[in-house]
């Protein structure tokens, strides 16, 4: 009875997450690759390298950019290292804008609505408008976890013996097309079944604040670390736009050499506007992971609650800060997106070899009863 419920889940769920579940795999594969081949494919992201010192701050950055576009309000920069150029990006526009950290050329003034923004949208909320699309990815995606674990019972043999080692693990290319998609569907299946399941997890706590809240719980939660001290309210903060370029470069350096532990040439800094008391930066930008720091703009002193290094953090932390990374096979570089990229495939084909067998199955089903009336008259 127990069986027959676990294939019907199985089956019906399958076909209502189908056509969600080939979209998310698809998409997911060309943007595991989605750096490596912007590199291999442009000429502004990779530069030669220099030395750490010849790096140009923040506020030579911001002036390059300016003066090539006056009218537009500058965000933030992204030091990417030393062998990459920076990313500069703009408010209210769909541009970003690519420098040379040596020089402060700008090497090139692109769009952000390219090829793998649009993959971006697609593996975010189907192309749909967000808030009703990324529900769409939620469900969809808590399906496929559901559909995951069905397909693990479906797939485990009764008995373990050598024929049924051999059903389980292997292909069998040889034979006729019908159980070659069945083993493809059941053999892939269960290959990528591990990673799978860590992507549908990841994919889940990015989706839902509940069951994000349900894994800090289960891991013990955040350690206990005291927020600091926050901003003086009354503090004075109309600020001209010099001083504003100058609390940028004070972060900039003040992260590379106190707080940076990873990846110490790989900075995000914004910059602070007349109204901003805080002012953001990021760092230990590797594997996948980041550090998020928020710095008071007068004392240049951290504020909120601090965020340690990566290897300092606990179980909770650790999951939550890496979840990206877990996701999407940064963790472990071209290796972790290899396996990752496979999978992601591997995923995208479940729904369509699984509908041809249930397809087969249905056409079966309907001529039998054909060949029993044939047989009587």
């Amino acid at each position: 009875m127990l069986s027959k419920i676990n294939a019907w889940l199985h089956l019906w769920l399958g076909l209502a997450a189908g056509i969600p579940v080939i979209i998310l795999g698809i998409t997911g594969c060309v943007l595991v690759f989605e750096h490596d081949i912007k590199e291999l494919t442009t000429n502004y992201i990779h530069i030669e390298s220099r030395t750490t010192e010849e790096q140009l701050p923040p506020s030579a950055i911001y002036k390059s950019v300016k003066s090539v576009l006056p009218d537009k309000d500058i965000a933030s920069s992204w030091y990417n290292g030393l062998d990459k150029s920076v990313k500069v990006s703009l408010d209210h526009s769909d541009s970003l804008v690519y420098v040379n950290p040596y020089t402060a050329e700008v090497l090139a003034i692109v769009d952000h609505e390219d090829f793998f923004h649009f993959m971006d949208e697609g593996h975010r909320h189907l192309w749909m408008p967000v808030k009703i699309g990324r529900q769409v990815v939620g469900w969809s995606t808590f399906i496929f976890f559901i559909l995951l674990i069905t397909g693990l019972i479906l797939w485990w043999p009764k008995k373990w013996n050598k024929r049924s080692r051999e059903q389980s693990f292997t292909i069998k290319w040889k034979a006729k097309f019908k159980r070659i998609n069945y083993d493809l569907h059941n053999v892939l299946g269960f290959y990528s079944l591990t990673i799978a399941l860590v992507m549908c997890l990841t994919g889940l706590i990015m989706s839902f604040p509940w069951i994000r809240s349900s894994v800090v719980w289960l891991t013990g939660g955040y350690p206990n670390r005291p927020k600091i001290e926050k901003t003086n309210e009354d503090r004075q903060v109309d600020r001209p736009l010099n001083d504003a370029l100058q609390v940028a470069d004070q972060i900039w350096y003040k992260v590379r050499y106190e707080y940076a532990k990873y990846n110490k040439e790989a900075v995000i800094v914004h910059y602070p506007e007349r109204e901003d008391k805080t002012v953001y930066a990021c760092t230990d930008m590797e594997g996948g992971t980041w550090r998020d720091l928020n710095f008071d703009r007068y004392t240049l002193e951290l504020t909120g609650r601090k965020q340690a290094p990566i290897d300092e953090a606990n179980t909770t932390e650790w999951l939550m800060r890496s979840n990206y990374a877990l996701h999407t096979g940064f963790i472990g570089g071209m290796t972790t997106k290899i396996i990752y990229f496979i999978a992601s495939l591997v995923c995208a084909t479940l729904p369509i070899t699984g509908f041809y067998i249930w397809w087969g199955k249905k056409r079966k089903a309907i001529k039998k009863p054909k060949r029993t009336q044939l047989a009587t008259t």
